[in-house]
């Protein structure tokens, strides 16, 4: 009986929240699309503006930080949704696979992304990317060649910086690495990791930084993006001071790529506005909004020829890990449960 009552209580809240989010999209005779998103509004608001300024549609976004698919699902056939955009590609496909997406067919769309990063019948399309990099300490590590296997070898005892290998970005790597060795393997990498670490899995990707500036480690994984953010000033003066103390190497796996995670989007199921929400996926590939994800946000271009950010670019060349992400989403229970089982953040 509790958990019929909880069943209950969190259905009528979505049923709530739905009627709220009905509110801010009103029917009106002007063009518009509905976004539901993930991603913080001020990072998005420079695409959508762009978008609206280009043409004449007008675009209304609400940031729906947890449970967006149950959102959708409690609106139904009433949702206003057009487009529901995350920025983690597993999040993406939980979308596809709670049924709440719709699949599209667009030669646009299927020009400008590699096959890897979209869905097979067009249920998800990535948008931008960001990789799973090394922060190094500048005046003492001289590496320039770093695999991710490299990391659980005992020459960095003591020296290793990350963030809690629960957290999605680290979740999506350790199933990267299990999609690539299995599972037996990838508990013996994590164990070799933990044995490594130089403080608790703990914090943020850009405590990596800082740490490694205050001489507790010397090497650690975090988001490439977040070094565009500190080396810029757009993190304050401090976390410049971070960002300049190390350096960054793009980490392969041994007979593969660098991993990325993606910002990506879906077309939603009742989608109101259908025609338009492909227009805003079309223009989201576009040269000119690929060049604004990567200046306002650090993040790489999904499209192929358009240059990264100066920050970004100087990393050098981007081998993108060709395995496919759907494996990946996939996996990522399993990594969950290997970080448990290994006490990684313990």
């Amino acid at each position: 009986m509790p958990a019929r009552s909880s069943l209950s209580r969190y259905a009528l809240s979505g049923f709530i929240a739905a009627t709220l989010a009905l509110a801010p999209f009103a029917a009106s005779a002007e063009e518009v699309v509905n976004i539901y998103t993930t991603r913080e509004p001020g990072l998005a608001k420079p695409l959508f503006d762009a978008f609206s300024e280009k043409t004449g549609i007008k675009v209304n976004s609400v940031f729906v930080k947890e449970g967006l698919a149950e959102r959708v699902k409690a609106e139904g056939d009433a949702s206003p949704a057009d487009v529901l955009m995350t920025v983690d590609v597993g999040a993406l496909l939980d979308l596809v696979d709670q049924g709440v997406t719709q699949k599209v067919s667009s030669a646009t769309l299927e020009k400008a992304i590699p096959a890897n990063l979209r869905g097979k019948e067009g249920e998800w399309f990535a948008l931008s990317a960001r990789a799973r990099v090394a922060y190094t300490a500048k005046d003492r590590v001289k590496d320039t060649a770093i695999t991710y296997e490299s990391f659980a070898d005992p020459k960095w005892k003591g020296e290793v910086c990350i963030r809690s290998g629960k957290h999605p970005y680290n979740t999506a790597l350790i199933a990267a690495y299990i999609v690539h060795h299995g599972e037996a393997k990838a508990e013996e990498w994590l164990k070799g990791v933990k044995a490594n670490l130089a403080r608790k899995a703990a914090g943020g990707d850009r405590e990596v930084a800082r740490d490694i500036l205050g001489d507790i480690c010397d090497i650690g994984l975090a988001n490439s993006y977040y070094v565009g953010l500190m080396r810029s000033g757009k993190g304050g003066p401090e976390q410049e001071e971070w960002g300049k103390a190390i350096n960054v190497v793009l980490p392969t796996f041994e007979n593969g790529g660098t991993h990325v995670n993606i910002s990506g989007a879906s077309v939603a199921k009742n989608a109101p506005n259908k025609g338009n929400a492909v227009k805003l996926l079309e223009y989201l590939v576009s040269p000119e909004a690929q060049e604004i994800y990567a200046k306002a946000n650090f993040e790489y271009p999904v499209v192929p020829g358009v240059p990264a950010d100066p920050i970004i670019a100087a990393f050098g060349p981007l081998k993108v890990d060709n395995i496919d992400l759907v494996q990946v989403a996939k996996a990522r229970k399993a990594a969950t449960d290997l970080a448990d089982k290994v006490g990684f953040d313990n």
